[in-house]
């Protein structure tokens, strides 16, 4: 409870700090009997910040406390007690409904502090002895405050699903990893660094859950009564691929027609600007590879597609790992790789030698497509923010117009729009170090102008093996 109140305090703090000097209250302006929403609407952007910071801070705490008490009123609701256990007792079917009453919640997110709660409680043995949580590395970071009851969920449930199959010092070593990871990365690179870190724990189980979702596939068309047909497709990632990379080909060229090129400032306008939503977008392109595929011959206005698959050579030679698809997280097993690689052509991608043309110089205005499969293996998608890397553009670092800057990889990183916009309003500087690429605030951001890692190093699991 310590935490706790060491929150409150900091919270009432940044608070009040955050306030104009000629009056405000305490946190929630009890002690000026001010309405919160005007406090806040008076606070200046770094206190409004601060205040945000610490108020996050006293949420995963309380998160926390609210997870270690459920989950010991889970310890005290074994279902072999029946109505003596303490849920039952109060008149709940079950501890989460009782944890859902007390917060006000749902059951779903109060299942979500049980669980968490028993996954990171100290146990007993057989002998009374106590002994450290099912995942010790997870529970440390959640009383700490460094991560959230969501990434604590999604990391235990991950290692408990694959317990029985993986060995205990790796799946002891990625737990430790993860909850590092967590306290840094934002929620759904996280989710990804665990999809990865799975397929790393469990290579026998990849190919099964492949499976599973293979025989899910299904896509329902169906006419309401204003004459709108709806298509709903639920797609395993095999049959995905292509169906997303066909259309999305056809989206992003449209979306490239409406923004400047970098360095430029400005892009040819169309003779009629095109004003469609993105959903609208992928509607038209679905309706265009259609109507394609139903002989119309050719269709000029669609861009070369293709989809990339990422392994490395053994994987592929072997058959005996996993690699990812380029716009999909779930990572495939090495015999969807090898059979999708038999109905396609196979393009290496050979790093640090002369088999492709990566290095333009000045000779070339625009990144070629080696180029951006080589971004793309560096940085993931958009090394700001982690979007998808069917997403984003290579910009050069330093610009072609106005700083002479050459299309090569040193000078190239991949961003999407809105990312690009803010790095260069904000005068935000990159540099690449070692295949790494670094981020440097302006002095407004940070004063320290402390560099921060992007790209796919951010959220890439290292070799289990090395460390």
């Amino acid at each position: 409870m310590q935490s706790l109140a060491r929150d409150v305090e900091a919270l009432d703090a940044a608070w009040v700090g955050a306030l104009p000097s000629f009056g405000g209250g305490a946190f929630g302006g009890a002690s000026a009997g001010a309405d919160a929403g005007v406090e806040v609407e008076r606070m200046s952007d770094a206190g409004l910040l601060r205040a945000t910071d610490a108020a996050g801070r006293l949420v995963r705490d309380a998160e926390a406390a609210l997870a270690r008490l459920a989950g010991e009123v889970a310890r005290r609701s074994p279902a072999e007690l029946g109505k003596d256990g303490l849920a039952k007792r109060q008149g709940f079917q079950n501890p989460a409904k009782l944890i859902a009453t007390a917060t006000g919640g749902a059951t779903a997110g109060a299942a979500k502090l049980v669980s968490v709660g028993e996954a990171t409680a100290p146990r007993q043995s057989l002998t009374g002895q106590r002994i450290p949580a099912a995942h010790p590395h997870v529970a440390a970071a959640l009383q700490t405050g460094a991560i959230s009851v969501d990434a604590s969920a999604a990391i235990t449930t991950m290692l408990d699903r694959v317990t029985r199959r993986a060995d205990p010092t790796r799946a002891d070593l990625v737990e430790k990893v993860l909850a590092e990871k967590a306290a840094v990365l934002p929620f759904d690179l996280l989710l990804r660094l665990i999809r990865e870190a799975e397929t790393r724990l469990d290579q026998d189980g990849v190919a099964p859950r492949e499976e599973e979702l293979r025989v899910e596939r299904s896509l329902h068309l169906r006419e309401d009564r204003h004459g709108m047909v709806h298509l709903t497709a639920i797609l395993d990632p095999e049959t995905a691929a292509p169906v997303k990379a066909a259309i999305e080909a056809v989206v992003t060229t449209s979306i490239r027609t409406r923004q400047p090129e970098c360095g430029t400032g400005s892009a040819a306008e169309p003779v009629v600007a095109d004003d469609r939503t993105i959903p609208q977008l992928q509607a038209d392109a679905l309706a265009m590879i259609a109507r394609h595929v139903l002989g119309c011959g050719r269709m000029p206005s669609a861009p070369a597609m293709a989809v990339i698959v990422r392994c490395d050579l053994n994987t592929l030679t072997t058959g005996v790992g996993h690699g990812l698809i380029d716009g999909l997280d779930q990572p495939v097993s090495a015999g969807t790789i090898r059979k999708m690689a038999a109905t396609a052509g196979v393009i290496p991608a050979v790093f640090d030698g002369d088999s492709l043309p990566l290095d333009l110089g000045r000779d070339a205005r625009l990144f070629n497509w080696g180029q951006r499969v080589a971004l793309g293996e560096r940085d993931g998608g958009c090394a700001c923010c982690g979007l998808d890397v069917r997403y984003v553009e290579a910009h050069h670092i330093d610009w072609w117009t106005r700083d002479d800057g050459p299309t090569d990889l040193t000078n190239g990183v991949l961003l999407c729009p809105p990312c690009h916009t803010r790095i260069h309003q904000d005068d935000w500087r990159i540099r690449i170090t070692d295949g790494q690429v670094w981020f440097t605030p302006p002095p407004h951001v940070d004063p320290e102008q402390k560099p921060r890692l992007g790209g796919k190093a951010r959220y890439t699991l290292p070799s289990l093996e090395a460390a």
